[in-house]
C-alpha cells in the first residue's frame, strides 16, 4: 500500500472505532461476561483489519465485521483451553447458532434492539471496586471508543497515566469477579453519578474534539445522546439524568451552526440561530422542565442546561440574559469548584459589561495553576484583553493559547484571532 492508502485506512478504522468501538467491546463483553478480554478481542479485530482490510476492502458493515472477528477469536481462544468444560461448550455452540463467525464478511450483527449491552458495559466500567479515574478511563475507552491519548487531553494528564488507569481498571474487575450486568435497582444512586459524567465527558468529546481538524464529532456526540436518552427511559424519575439529556440536546441544537462551509468554526455570536435544530431545543425544554418538576434541587446537570436553555432561546448574543447566566453560573461554582466553570462565569460576567472583575477571576483561575497547560485561560484572557483594549496582551494570550492546542482548527480560529489585533503605535 502507498502511504496516502495506508493513513486513509487508517483513517477510517479510526472513524469506524469512534462510532462502533463500544458496541463492538459491549458485545464481546455480553458474549465473554469479562469486560477486560472483550476490549482484548476488540484490539485483536482491529489488528485484523489493518492486516486484512486492504486486500479485501473495507467491509459494508465494519462494526459487525469487527465484532464477528472479536467473537471468533473468543471461540478460539476458549477451543485452546486445556480445561476444556461443559460451559465452554455451551458458549460456543451459542455462539455459533448465534452467528455465523468463520465468515465475519457474511456476518449481519443484530444491532436492534440496542438490548441494553452499552448500558451495561457502562454500569461494569463504573463499579464501585473501581476509583472514579479508573471508571472514566475505562468506559470512555470500551464505551466511547476514544484513544489513551484524547483521554489524557480531557484529563489534562500523561497518556501513560491514562494507560495505567486502564490497566489497573481490568484487572480489578477481573480480580473481583464483576460480572457483566446491570445492577439491581437499590445500587443504582450509587453508580449513577459516574455514569452521568462519563456520558457527558463522551459528548464533550464530540461537541469540542481535542484533537483533529473537526469542529465537531457529530458521531461521538450522538453517541452520547443515545446512551443518555436509552439511560433517562429507564429512570425517568431521576432529575439529574433527565437535566443532562436536555443539557446534550441544548448544545447539540448548535451543531449545524457551527462549522462554516470550509469546515472552520463559527463562533456563537457569528453563528446564523435560524440553523439551530428548533426541534432538539424544544426537547431539551422539555426535558428541564421534567427535571425541575421532579424536584430535589438543581444539581450540576440541571444547572448547565439553564445556562445552555438561556443561550437556546436568545434572539442574539446582545439579548442573552447575561445577568440570569451568571446567577446560574454562581450555583454551579458553589456546587462544584470547577475552574473551568470559573473561566465561563468570567466570561458570562464580560457580557454583563464588567470587563475589569472578569479578568481579576480569571487571573485567579491562572494563579490557581489547576488549568496549566490547557489552551483554555489565555484563550479565555485574550478575549478579555481585546475587550479591554489591551491588545498587545491579547494578542500574546491568543498565540499562547493557539501554542497550547491540540485541535488544528481550534489553533488555526485562535492564531487568526491573534492576526486580527491592530498593532499598537
Amino acid at each position: 500500500m502507498t502511504d496516502d492508502a495506508t493513513a486513509d485506512l487508517t483513517a477510517a478504522l479510526d472513524a469506524v472505532w469512534r462510532s462502533e468501538g463500544g458496541r463492538v467491546v459491549a458485545a464481546l463483553a455480553a458474549m465473554t461476561g469479562d469486560v477486560a478480554a472483550a476490549e482484548d478481542l476488540a484490539q485483536e479485530a482491529v489488528a485484523a483489519a489493518l492486516a486484512q482490510w486492504p486486500e479485501s476492502g473495507i467491509p459494508r458493515n465494519p462494526g459487525a465485521w469487527l465484532t464477528a472477528v472479536g467473537k471468533r477469536r473468543a471461540i478460539d481462544a476458549w477451543r485452546r483451553e486445556a480445561a476444556f468444560d461443559d460451559r465452554v461448550r455451551t458458549l460456543i455452540a451459542d455462539a455459533e447458532r448465534a452467528e455465523p463467525v468463520d465468515d465475519p464478511g457474511t456476518v449481519v450483527v443484530d444491532r436492534e434492539p440496542i438490548d441494553d449491552d452499552l448500558l451495561r458495559l457502562l454500569f461494569t466500567a463504573c463499579h464501585p471496586v473501581l476509583t472514579r479515574e479508573a471508571q472514566i478511563a475505562l468506559t470512555l475507552r470500551a464505551v466511547g471508543g476514544l484513544s489513551s491519548e484524547a483521554i489524557a487531553r480531557m484529563f489534562l494528564v500523561p497518556t501513560a497515566t491514562v494507560q495505567a488507569r486502564i490497566t489497573r481498571a481490568k484487572k480489578s474487575l477481573t480480580a473481583a469477579h464483576v460480572p457483566f450486568e446491570t445492577p439491581p435497582r437499590d445500587q443504582w444512586a450509587d453508580r449513577l453519578g459516574g455514569v452521568l459524567r462519563v456520558i457527558y465527558l463522551i459528548f464533550t468529546e464530540g461537541y469540542a474534539p481535542t484533537s483533529g481538524t473537526a469542529v465537531v464529532a457529530p458521531d461521538t456526540a450522538a453517541e452520547a445522546l443515545r446512551v443518555g436518552r436509552i439511560l433517562a427511559a429507564l429512570v425517568p424519575d431521576e432529575p439529574e439524568v433527565q437535566a443532562l439529556v436536555a443539557l446534550m440536546e441544548f448544545q447539540a441544537s448548535r451543531f449545524a451552526a457551527r462549522v462554516a462551509a470550509d469546515g472552520s468554526a463559527v463562533l456563537l455570536e457569528d453563528q446564523d440561530r435560524r440553523r439551530w435544530d428548533r426541534g432538539q431545543i424544544t426537547r431539551g425544554r422539555d426535558r428541564l422542565a421534567r427535571a425541575t418538576a421532579l424536584g430535589g434541587g438543581r444539581g450540576s446537570y440541571a444547572l448547565q442546561a439553564a445556562i445552555a436553555q438561556e443561550h437556546a432561546v436568545a434572539a442574539s448574543v446582545a439579548q442573552t440574559d447575561w445577568p440570569a447566566v451568571v446567577g446560574f453560573y454562581d450555583e454551579l461554582l458553589a456546587l462544584t469548584g470547577s475552574p473551568v466553570v470559573a473561566l465561563n462565569r468570567a466570561i458570562a460576567v464580560a457580557m454583563t459589561g464588567d470587563v475589569e472583575r472578569a479578568l481579576a477571576d480569571v487571573d485567579a483561575v491562572a494563579s490557581s495553576k489547576n488549568l496549566l497547560d490547557s489552551p483554555l485561560v489565555p484563550s479565555v484572557r485574550g478575549e478579555l484583553l481585546q475587550r479591554s483594549g489591551r491588545f498587545d496582551e491579547a494578542r500574546a494570550a491568543f498565540e499562547d493559547a493557539a501554542a497550547r492546542s491540540a485541535n488544528e482548527r481550534r489553533r488555526a480560529v485562535l492564531l487568526a484571532k491573534a492576526a486580527q489585533i491592530p498593532w499598537g503605535p
